[in-house]
Parts: C-alpha cells; sequence; structure tokens
C-alpha cells in the first residue's frame, strides 16, 4: 500500500473528502473509521423526515454501498479509534489494530452537550439528537398526546419541537437565555421563530432554567424550573449545543483551543495530519472560528482533498445554513458575528420575511423566512464580494442589488 489516508470519522466530511479525493483521480489508499455501525450518511433529515418515519434510512446515505467497493475505499463501521502515534504514523484501533498512514484526516465531529446526572440528565426518556441511534431511540418515545420538554431554543431544540407538535405531541420548550436563538440570530429572527411555534401550540418559556429533572423508578416524569414552577414530562430532547470531538488529537499533542486548530489549508500543528469538519477551527477574517454546518463540512472536505493533491487553495468559506420548521424553510447566508444594526422586510407572499445584518453600514448576513429571492440574492453578493448598504437594500428591488 502506498502513501495510505486513514480518516478518522465517517460523516459529512469524511465522504467529502473521500469522494473528492477520486473524482480529482487519486488513487491513494483511503480507510475511513466510524463507530457507527452503518455507512456515512446525512444527519439533517434526523430531526425531520426520518424521525416521523417520512423518509427510510437508505435515502440518507451519503453514497451508495457499492461506491466505497467500486472507488477502493474501506469503511470500518463499528470501530474507534484510541490512540494516534505520531512517529510510528499509525492510528490504534480499540480491537487493538494499527493502521499506518501517510496522511491522517481527523474528521471527528462534535458531540451534543447533556445535562448532569446530578440533575437528573441520565434518567429514562432524556435524549440528545446526533445520530441515528438517537433518532431511532427518540421515535420510538414519540407518540401522539405524550408531553415533551426541549431543552434548548436553538435550531435543533426547535426543529425537533415542529417535528413533535405535527406528530401530536404537546412541547415546552425551555430556554435559559432571554430568548430563542440567541447565539444564531437577531431578535427579529426569533421573534418571527417565536410567533410561527406559537401559532403551532408550542409553550415558549424563555429566561428560564431548569433546576432538575425529575423522575419515578429511573423514567422522567417532569422538571423542576428554578422559578420553583414544575412541568409535566413523558420524554425531554436536549439542546444545549455541541462540543468538538478534540480529545484524540489533545492525547496526540496537537494544537486544540475549542477544536482542533488547523491553518487555511486543513492542517494541524503536524502537517502531516489535517483535520475537517465540525471538529475544526480555521481561521476566518480576523478570528478563528468552527462551523456546525453540513455546507462547511462539504467545502471543506473537498477543500482539503484537493489541497492534500496539489490543485487547492486555502480554503475560504461562504457559510450558508437552513432550518426547516413545520412548512416554513428558515434560510441563512453569511455569519451575522459583528453585526450592528439589522434590517427587517416583508417578501411578496404572506409569512415571507427577511432580517438583513450589517456592519459598518455593509450587509454581512440574512436570514431569510419562507423569501428565497431574498436569500439567494444574498448569498450570490455575498460570494461576490459586492459591499451593498443598508440604504441600496431599504430603496432597491432584490434584482438591482445584483446589478
Amino acid at each position: 500500500m502506498h502513501d495510505p489516508i486513514v480518516i478518522i470519522g465517517a460523516g459529512q466530511a469524511a465522504a467529502a473528502f473521500a469522494g473528492k479525493l477520486r473524482t480529482l483521480g487519486s488513487d491513494r489508499p483511503v480507510t475511513i473509521i466510524g463507530d457507527e455501525p452503518v455507512l456515512p450518511y446525512q444527519r439533517p433529515p434526523l430531526s425531520k423526515k426520518y424521525l416521523v418515519g417520512e423518509a427510510t434510512f437508505d435515502r440518507l446515505l451519503l453514497k451508495p454501498p457499492a461506491w466505497y467497493e467500486t472507488n477502493a475505499v474501506t469503511v470500518l463501521t463499528s470501530r474507534r479509534a484510541v490512540a494516534v502515534d505520531r512517529t510510528r504514523r499509525t492510528v490504534r484501533l480499540d480491537d487493538g489494530l494499527d493502521l499506518p498512514y501517510a496522511t491522517l484526516v481527523l474528521a471527528t465531529g462534535a458531540t451534543p452537550r447533556r445535562l448532569p446526572a446530578t440533575i437528573g440528565g441520565d434518567l429514562q426518556g432524556v435524549f440528545t439528537l446526533r445520530g441515528k441511534a438517537d433518532a431511532d431511540a427518540l421515535m420510538a418515545d414519540f407518540q401522539p398526546g405524550r408531553r415533551l420538554i426541549v431543552i434548548g431554543g436553538g435550531y435543533v431544540g426547535l426543529e425537533t419541537a415542529a417535528v413533535a407538535r405535527t406528530r401530536g405531541l404537546e412541547v415546552t420548550v425551555v430556554e435559559l437565555a432571554d430568548r430563542i436563538l440567541k447565539r444564531v440570530a437577531a431578535a427579529g429572527t426569533a421573534d418571527l421563530v417565536r410567533d410561527l411555534h406559537r401559532s403551532h401550540g408550542v409553550d415558549i418559556l424563555e429566561g428560564t432554567a431548569i433546576a432538575r429533572l425529575v423522575g419515578a423508578d429511573g423514567r422522567l416524569t417532569g422538571a423542576e424550573l428554578a422559578d420553583g414552577r414544575t412541568i409535566a414530562a413523558d420524554l425531554a430532547v436536549v439542546g444545549i449545543g455541541v462540543a468538538p470531538n478534540a480529545g484524540l488529537a489533545e492525547m496526540a499533542g496537537l494544537t486544540v483551543d475549542d477544536g482542533i486548530l488547523v491553518d487555511e489549508f486543513s492542517r494541524t500543528s503536524d502537517p502531516g495530519i489535517l483535520a475537517i469538519g465540525d471538529c475544526a477551527r480555521f481561521p476566518y477574517g480576523d478570528r478563528l472560528i468552527r462551523l456546525e454546518s453540513v455546507q462547511n463540512a462539504f467545502d471543506q472536505g473537498e477543500a482539503a482533498a484537493a489541497t492534500l493533491i496539489g490543485g487547492g487553495g486555502a480554503y475560504m468559506p461562504q457559510p450558508w445554513f437552513w432550518s426547516d420548521q413545520y412548512d416554513a424553510k428558515l434560510q441563512i447566508a453569511g455569519l451575522h458575528h459583528g453585526y450592528d444594526t439589522t434590517l427587517a422586510t416583508e417578501g411578496p407572499r404572506p409569512g415571507s420575511h427577511a432580517v438583513w445584518y450589517f456592519s459598518g453600514g455593509v450587509m454581512i448576513a440574512v436570514d431569510a423566512l419562507n423569501y428565497p429571492a431574498a436569500f439567494v440574492t444574498a448569498k450570490k453578493l455575498l460570494e461576490a464580494g459586492r459591499r451593498v448598504s443598508r440604504a441600496d437594500v431599504e430603496t432597491k428591488p432584490l434584482k438591482e442589488l445584483l446589478v
């Protein structure tokens, strides 16, 4: 075997990396190590169509099984990497096998944060939602009439709340911050999303802390809030963010700080080791960021593969995201970090809205709810590096902004 590539992690970033290598003609041996018993698959549908049985798992696979055989990509499922020996250039697996590598790619992703066991986080009926096993376990409890507490008002929590209401569950969202989407969106976007959920019967409690989850015979029965109130519940979904899986990198002596630090070419502090996807923290303008999104995992995976074989440049992402809730689609272009003003605009149809973000009078991002034209326009402008002023957005039709 010449110049073997070992990829630790079997998600979107890993599949994108391997796929791009083959598209560009590389025949270097590739081995993907995944701790789940399945081939790489899409995760976003887990909290949407898969959870309610509208999509079978085979439709979530990123590539058909035959692709891996045809393209000489080995996938080791239900296996876990436990150590990296940078001197010998080997990866030790949990069964004791040592895999040699010429290039190592860390695509280890992130893990949902859980509530501590001391406040009931280990009770039966308390779930996180990240992988197929999580969705399968939750699906069994997702029954009409049951009472669900969603802990955390971010996108994963709100998407789960929407699916639950569609299935006929009673839903309460409990958010510690003074409003939902506090970390990821402006107040104007939060107002739109809050109204959407309340119109579907979701009870949203903001500025509210969970004191502890309570149960009987090891099973969740409710939550005690910090203000003394209690909420009855049959199940809970915890959506309070994720932590990058950087432990293996740290044990190997790589530089880690809220993720595995990489340069603009996805190289870690060891040039023979790359890191991509949710676990990687990379340069973006004048700061370092992690982008927890499918788009970033795919684009960074492909960019790193192109760079590895000598055909790529620095990774310069143009972030975009989406969130499906009920029959509404929220599309986001750009990053709103550092914004100082926002502007709300209405779309041509009832229920279509956009919240534009500006820094120093220049547009840097948009949240578009049921307003695809605003999303597409902003995305094109950002990708082209165009500086669009607040006055332009206020006074010009979308088509004229692209001229």
